[in-house]
C-alpha cells in the first residue's frame, strides 16, 4: 500500500519525507528522522509534556499557534503545517516593537549579558527554572505557544493564566515557582517574533491534506466534507482519526498499527463553530480547546471545568466529536453535553447523496466503547442548545488530582428553576456505568419539586442507587456512590450561597 509523502515546514525550509506508515508517531520522525532530540519522550501518553511542540496552521490569512504531545500525534496529522521545536527558537524570529511605547525590559537576573535566546528561553535562565532539565524543552515549547498566542496579542500574562496553559506540563524536581517566574517574566524581555509572512508563504505551496483516494493511500485526510463521506464510504475498515489524542495511545501502548487512517480534521465544514438562535453547532473536528471556547461564551461558569479537561496540548489536539465518539465512560465531555441538551447529527453518502440524521447524545452508546454509527456514517456535529434564563447548570469532576488527571466521576446538573418550582431536570453522569449515562430516574425524581433542599436531598438518594458503579484504580465503587450521594447537595449549596464549595474558589 502507498504510503503518501509527508510536508511540512521547520526551520525555515518545507520537509519532503517519503514512506512514512500512518502509525508513525511525530515524536518518531522529529527525533529519528530529523534528528530533533531536544524533543523528549517522557510517558508516551500525553501526560508529562516533555514531547511537547508547536504547530502553526493557516487560520484566515494568519498564523494559530497551538502547543501538543508530539509522543501521541500522527506524524501525518501535521501535513501542511508548520513546525517549532526547542531547538529552532533562535532561528526565523524578527524583532517587533513592544505593544506598549513605554516598555522598558529587566535586565536579566542573571546580570549577564543578554545572549541569542528566545525569551522564553531567556525567561526559564534568568528565573532558574531549569533543574534536571529533561521537561524543560517541553515548558520551554509551552512558553512559546503562550509568547506567540497571548503575549505577542498584548494579553497580561498572569500566574494564574500561566500555571493554567502550563497544566499539561510535569516537572518532576518539583520546580514550579521558577518556571511560573519565568512564564511571567519573558514578557518583560526584548520581543521577537516568527516571520510569519515567510512561513505563510511556504504553507501556500503545500496541500493541506492528503486527498488522492483513487491511489489508495494509507492515510488519507479529505479537505472537504464531500470527500471525506467518499472516503468513508469507500473504505469502512478504515481507522478513523481526529487529534489522536486516544488513537495514540493504541500506537504507543498497545504497539498497535493501521493499515489505512482516514482524518477527518481537515474537512474544512467540519472545523467551524456556527451559531443559531437556538443552539450552536460544533464541528466534530473542532479542537477542544476552542469547543470549550464555544461552549464558556454562552456559560462562564464552565471557564474553570474546561480548564481540567487534561492540559492544554491535550486541548489543542483532541477534538469534541473524537471524545464523543470514542464514547470512553470516563470522559469528561459527554456528561456535560447531556445535561446541556445536546444532539448529534451523523452523515454518510449514499447513492450519490449526503443522508444525515439526528439523535440525542445519551442514545448515540449502545455499550462500552460501542455506539450506533452505520459503517459508512461519521460524526459531523454537535447541537448544544443556548441557555435558557431559567437555566441552573453546574458540572463537578471528581479526580485524585486537581489538573491533568482522569475523573473517577464527573457529574453535571441542569436544572430550571421557574416560580419556585424545579420543571425540568437534565443530568448526565461519567465514571459510574459502562458508557456515559443519563439520570432519567433522578431527573424524573426532581421535576415538578420545589426548588429547596429537601428535594435535592431525595434526588440524592435516588441517584446513588440509579447506578452500579464499578472499583477501579481511580475509586472504589463505594466512594463513586457516596458522591453520587453527596454532589446534590454540593450544587444545592452552591447556588444557595454557601461559598467557597469548590477547589478553585479557594485563595
Amino acid at each position: 500500500m502507498k504510503h503518501p509523502v509527508l510536508q511540512f515546514v521547520h526551520r525555515g525550509d518545507i520537509v519532503h519525507l517519503s514512506d512514512v506508515p500512518p502509525s508513525r508517531t511525530l515524536l518518531e520522525v522529529l527525533r529519528e528522522d530529523l534528528q530533533c532530540t531536544a524533543v523528549k519522550e517522557g510517558c508516551g501518553e500525553g501526560d508529562c509534556g516533555a514531547c511537547t511542540v508547536v504547530l502553526g496552521e493557516a487560520e484566515a490569512g494568519q498564523l494559530r499557534y497551538r502547543a501538543i504531545n508530539s509522543c501521541i500525534r500522527l506524524a501525518h496529522s501535521v501535513q501542511g503545517q508548520a513546525i517549532w521545536t526547542a531547538d529552532d527558537l533562535t532561528t526565523g524570529m524578527v524583532p517587533v516593537a513592544p505593544p506598549n511605547p513605554s516598555h522598558v525590559a529587566k535586565a536579566p537576573a542573571t546580570g549577564q549579558e543578554r545572549s541569542n535566546l528566545h525569551p522564553c528561553q531567556q525567561a526559564m535562565v534568568d528565573c532558574h527554572g531549569s533543574q534536571c532539565g529533561f521537561c524543560t524543552p517541553g515548558f520551554v515549547m509551552s512558553l512559546f505557544g503562550m509568547y506567540q498566542g497571548k503575549v505577542l496579542q498584548g494579553e497580561a500574562m498572569d500566574r494564574a493564566t500561566a500555571q493554567a496553559d502550563l497544566s499539561g506540563n510535569l516537572c518532576r524536581c518539583t520546580g514550579y515557582r521558577p518556571i511560573l517566574d519565568a512564564a511571567e517574566h519573558m514578557a518583560d524581555l526584548p520581543r521577537v517574533q516568527v516571520d510569519e509572512a515567510a512561513v505563510l508563504r511556504q504553507l501556500r505551496a503545500i496541500p493541506s491534506g492528503h486527498t488522492e483516494p483513487a491511489s489508495s493511500p494509507s492515510y488519507l485526510a479529505p479537505t472537504t466534507m464531500a470527500e471525506l463521506l467518499a472516503a468513508r464510504a469507500a473504505y469502512p475498515q478504515a481507522q478513523i482519526v481526529a487529534g489522536t489524542t486516544d488513537v495514540g495511545l493504541w500506537v504507543t501502548k498497545q504497539h498497535r498499527q493501521f493499515d489505512r487512517v482516514l482524518d477527518v480534521t481537515r474537512a474544512a465544514e467540519l472545523r467551524r463553530v456556527e451559531r443559531y438562535p437556538h443552539h450552536i453547532a460544533i464541528g466534530a473536528a473542532v479542537p477542544l480547546q476552542d469547543a470549550y471556547a464555544a461552549l464558556v461564551a454562552d456559560r462562564p461558569q464552565l471557564r474553570k471545568f474546561a480548564e481540567r479537561f487534561a492540559g492544554l496540548p491535550v486541548r489543542n489536539s483532541g477534538t469534541l466529536g473524537g471524545n464523543v465518539a470514542n464514547g470512553s465512560p470516563i470522559g469528561d465531555s459527554m456528561p456535560l453535553l447531556i445535561a446541556l441538551g445536546a444532539s448529534l447529527v451523523l452523515m454518510s453518502a449514499r447513492k450519490g447523496r449526503i443522508v444525515s440524521r439526528e439523535l440525542p447524545l445519551e442514545s448515540f452508546y449502545t455499550g462500552y466503547r460501542k455506539n450506533q454509527l452505520a459503517a459508512d456514517e461519521l460524526l459531523a456535529w454537535i447541537k448544544v442548545p443556548l441557555p435558557l434564563s431559567t437555566e441552573k447548570l453546574s458540572v463537578y469532576k471528581v479526580s485524585k488530582r486537581q489538573d491533568d488527571d482522569i475523573s473517577a466521576v464527573c457529574l453535571a446538573l441542569n436544572l430550571q428553576v421557574q416560580d419556585g418550582l424545579i420543571t425540568q431536570a437534565r443530568i448526565g453522569a461519567g465514571g459510574v456505568a459502562a458508557t456515559p449515562a443519563r439520570a432519567f430516574r433522578t431527573e424524573a425524581a426532581l421535576a415538578g419539586q420545589p426548588w429547596a433542599r429537601a428535594s435535592l436531598e431525595q434526588a440524592a438518594t435516588v441517584l446513588a442507587q440509579e447506578f452500579a458503579p464499578i472499583t477501579d484504580m481511580r475509586a472504589s465503587a463505594e466512594y463513586r456512590r457516596g458522591l453520587l450521594a453527596q454532589l446534590p447537595l454540593r450544587y444545592w449549596a452552591e447556588f444557595e450561597g454557601k461559598e467557597p464549595v469548590r477547589l478553585e474558589d479557594l485563595s
